[in-house]
């Protein structure tokens, strides 16, 4: 689904990585691991085409998509892409049914699934009339899982989804995205979380300023 072929990033005098090239499969739980400031980050802005690099290629279903014009990369990141970060990306003086609302839009005519139902998925049932800001950065974190439910994207990038969480929500945000990767959906998540990492299908080591990567696997854990 996703191949990454021999691609570097630099940022001035600066490479960050270099050489890399990885094959994700459609429906493969992904993590990616190692100390910070190794571009876990970059890695997933890249996927996401929220950053370009340097050189090489990040081909999508056949097709390089870091030669996407304005509108195909538009069209890519709404039809395909779907984020969990930990800034979250709400609304916050919106309702969480609004929120939920702007991401169903565009995918009304594909899927049935409804807000009352995700919401009650996330254990947030009868919280559609509350405001983001009175939330906790717990529940605000199950909102967003809740929105990319509801998205049925067929990619879902992920930055340390689970930094600001407890055991029990973590456990949940893992549990959710295991099975959105059962049902097809690939998903990249960049972790520090040992928890998070051994429920994966297989871990990407982002080495340090050498830019030295390497392919581990990982325990994959059911669900």
């Amino acid at each position: 689904m996703i191949e990454i072929e021999n691609v570097s990033k630099s940022f001035g005098f600066r490479t960050l990585w270099s050489g890399l090239t990885l094959n994700i499969a459609r429906g493969e739980m992904l993590a990616l691991t190692g100390p910070s400031g190794s571009g876990k980050s970059t890695l997933l802005n890249c996927l996401g085409l929220l950053d370009k690099p340097s050189s090489g290629a990040i081909r999508y279903q056949g097709k390089d998509i870091t030669k996407l014009g304005r509108n195909e990369t538009r069209r890519f990141r709404r039809d395909e892409l779907g984020y969990l970060f930990q800034s979250y990306a709400l609304i916050d003086n919106a309702t969480v049914s609004e929120n939920l609302e702007i991401a169903l839009k565009p995918r009304r005519a594909q899927g049935d699934t409804t807000i009352a139902e995700v919401l009650d998925r996330v254990g947030l049932s009868g919280r559609e009339k509350e405001k983001i800001h009175y939330l906790s950065g717990g529940e605000q974190q199950r909102v967003a899982l809740a929105r990319l439910m509801l998205q049925q994207p067929s990619l879902v990038l992920a930055d340390e989804p689970t930094g600001a969480l407890d055991h029990d929500n973590t456990t949940m945000v893992v549990d959710i995205l295991r099975e959105m990767s059962k049902n097809g959906c690939t998903v990249v998540i960049a972790t520090h979380d040992e928890s998070v990492r051994d429920r994966c299908d297989a871990v990407f080591v982002v080495g340090g300023a050498s830019g030295f990567m390497s392919v581990e696997p990982g325990s994959a854990l059911s669900a």
